[in-house]
């Protein structure tokens, strides 16, 4: 009890000023407390002597709380109760028996990749709420850095001094076509990029990571692309292929039912289109929850 001579207010000088109100006896205060009688009797007086009131009226076969006690008593009371739930709380947390995971990534990464992981991290840690957003690549970089997310799963490369960018997969990207184009998909001769650049093509909107990647393609093969449809989702361009609007570039994962089944066919490139690498990023230098670390970890061993 030397810090409550020093600083009567201490969190222990509460501690035996509750025990002490609770068992109405100094004596069985301090045997709860694994205290001396004395030791318990220095704090009580103590924190008297601070507050300059009486806590406790001291009777024959123990001790009562004061008007003045009642009242210390109650936000006392109140106080190890909050402490005793922060404590539990911080528990669950670090036992990922409760907490929250924000991660966000493009509907299509959604549904092929990040979704079979979020799965697995759901049946393991059901008390985890998950808070999924979507967006572009650019989008979800400003997430992090602002800290409304924890983790992303982007499109690479992403050149951002403040995110670690971790690679998860590589995806090969192709050109596809419906039946419009069919003859164009089974000639014998691959297309060069400019003889592609000059059919009408359906990409992705502006400001996105794989439209930047098919235009920096183009770029590097010395072409100027101007795309006919402008679309937002994996899903419409792959609709407005088949429809006959055009040539479509999108990831192969996302087309090969389509193409094993023949409603889209793929075009055949003289240089093929480099593969496309996924990464899941996260805020340099900060600390990631309980729950994040667990779900960063999932895909560290992908």
């Amino acid at each position: 009890m030397a810090n409550a001579k020093t600083n009567p207010t201490n969190l222990e000088t509460y501690r035996v000023f509750l025990h002490t109100a609770r068992c109405g006896n100094l004596t069985r205060a301090a045997q709860e407390l694994h205290l001396t009688q004395p030791s318990v009797s220095y704090a009580i007086k103590q924190l008297e002597e601070t507050f300059g009131v009486k806590l406790f009226h001291r009777l024959p076969k123990g001790v009562e709380l004061t008007e003045e006690g009642k009242a210390l008593h109650g936000y006392v009371e109140l106080s190890f109760a909050a402490l005793e739930t922060a404590s539990k709380h911080l528990h669950n947390l670090k036992q990922l028996n409760e907490g929250e995971l924000r991660i966000g990534a493009s509907d299509s990464l959604i549904k092929q990749l990040l979704l079979p992981q979020l799965n697995a991290f759901h049946r393991e840690y059901p008390g985890i709420r998950i808070r999924l957003s979507h967006g572009k690549t650019p989008e979800l970089a400003q997430r992090l850095r602002e800290g409304a997310i924890d983790c992303a799963v982007v499109h690479m490369p992403l050149d951002d001094a403040q995110l670690d960018v971790l690679p998860i997969a590589e995806w090969a990207t192709c050109v596809v076509v419906g039946e419009a184009y069919r003859e164009l998909a089974q000639q014998p001769q691959p297309l060069t990029a400019g003889a592609l650049a000059a059919l009408p093509l359906i990409l992705l909107s502006p400001g996105s990571s794989t439209r930047q990647f098919i235009e920096a393609w183009f770029a590097a093969k010395g072409v100027a692309v101007k795309p006919d449809i402008e679309l937002g989702s994996v899903d419409l361009l792959l609709e407005f292929a088949r429809t006959g609007y055009g040539a479509a570039f999108v990831s192969r994962v996302f087309t090969e039912e389509e193409l094993r089944s023949g409603k889209l066919f793929e075009l055949a490139l003289r240089d093929p289109l480099p593969p496309q690498t996924i990464g899941l990023a996260v805020r340099q230098g900060r600390s990631l929850s309980a729950a994040a670390q667990q779900f960063v970890q999932l895909f560290r061993h992908l």
